[in-house]
């Protein structure tokens, strides 16, 4: 049996600009689009450059695989699709990133209760229609380092309730999807 056909995403700035890495579209993933994570790493600028991120909920990798070309000192992809996982890996190897780029294949929820790890970015983009951005939102407060930014992605149809001490620092929509920066204050 023929394996399905695979899309691609262009990363669309630093080092590795306008490379073009494969993502399996026909599973539902759908990367981050080029203007939004333009805007994203607009915001991000100012902190990207050796920031130790984490990509919860990976995907196509699209958000990790871009804070890589723009200086992140490491990035944590975490993904529980195993056709996924395995073009991620192919994509670190092309963009010769595995030293910076840390793959860990499982459950997202259960990885920030594992982890001893702290980040000062990171991307939250669950599956659309699953309460996951929420519970992933009650558990990340103890990875999270002093100073960190969280991106986070939603529907456009209906924002969720966020934790109390959850910050939007910064919103905008593009189509069907509305998207943040925040931070936990204290």
């Amino acid at each position: 049996m023929k394996k399905p056909r695979l899309s691609q995403l262009r990363i669309i700035g630093g080092e590795h600009r306008s490379r073009i890495v494969e993502f399996d579209g026909g599973s539902g993933v759908r990367p981050t689009p080029d203007r939004v994570r333009q805007t994203v790493f607009d915001w991000l600028a100012p902190i990207i450059e050796g920031a130790h991120c984490l990509d919860l909920f990976a995907g196509s990798g699209a958000m990790g695989l871009e804070a890589l070309s723009r200086g992140a000192g490491s990035v944590t992809l975490v993904e529980s699709g195993r056709r996924q996982i395995e073009l991620i890996e192919t994509a670190l190897v092309i963009l010769k990133a595995q030293t910076r780029g840390i793959l860990h294949a499982g459950d997202a929820l259960h990885f920030l209760e594992q982890t001893d790890q702290r980040f000062d970015v990171v991307f939250l983009d669950p599956p659309y229609g699953s309460d996951l951005l929420v519970e992933a939102l009650a558990r990340l407060p103890r990875v999270l380092k002093t100073g960190h930014r969280i991106y986070l992605e939603w529907p456009a149809s209906g924002k969720p309730v966020f934790p109390a001490k959850l910050h939007l620092l910064k919103e905008k929509q593009a189509g069907q999807v509305s998207y943040g920066l925040a931070t936990f204050t204290e």
